[in-house]
């Protein structure tokens, strides 16, 4: 099951900045990332989507008005993997929180 919020968007109608999390079911490993670049709920949703995409991420939550992403996982994730999402996202990782 694949849950994903989305609200506001970089269009400029006021409702960014809402916490965007994509719940793929399951527990394990967490750890949270510092993420620079992230402004509102629709760069909170490109960069969960991204990161929920990689093997073992079983939740995602990313919240742009800390710069913060707490990633689950089956099984600790490899960081340059996770970097590699976050740029194809199109933010950058600072590293961890």
């Amino acid at each position: 099951m694949t849950t994903e919020t989305n609200s506001g968007s970089c269009c400029g109608s006021g409702s960014c900045g809402s916490d965007a999390t994509v719940d793929v079911q399951g527990v394990g490993v967490t750890n949270v990332y510092k993420v620079a670049g992230m402004t509102c709920g629709h760069c909170e949703g490109a960069v969960s989507q991204e990161i929920s995409a990689l093997d073992g991420v079983t939740a995602v939550k990313a919240v742009a008005t800390s710069g913060e992403v707490t990633v689950t996982s089956a099984a600790p994730l490899d960081e340059e993997a996770v970097r590699a999402a976050v740029d194809e996202a199109g933010y950058e990782l600072v590293g961890r929180a």
